[in-house]
């Protein structure tokens, strides 16, 4: 694991620029949409991969992505349920 620190602003709009080095290490570019954790006092910025099962493709054990894929549908199954 790795730790860098690096300071920004936050503008007057609440606006707040990614530096260049956070950028190129995870992949962020224009249209990339970052996720806001708050943990308490802190709060973690995590970029959202354009297609997220594409992104996890082998990193874990064996059928987990399909595990993945099958709880997806089922959530939207219901969620199609309650809809209706």
């Amino acid at each position: 694991m790795y730790f860098h620190h690096m300071k920004t602003k936050v503008t007057k709009r609440g606006q707040v620029s990614v530096p260049s080095k956070v950028r190129k290490e995870l992949h962020i570019g224009p249209n990339t949409t970052v996720e806001w954790v708050i943990e308490g006092a802190t709060a973690r910025v995590i970029p959202i991969p354009e297609d997220p099962i594409r992104a996890f493709r082998g990193s874990g054990k064996k059928g987990l992505v399909k595990q993945l894929l099958q709880d997806r549908r089922r959530d939207r199954q219901r969620e199609d349920a309650l809809k209706h």
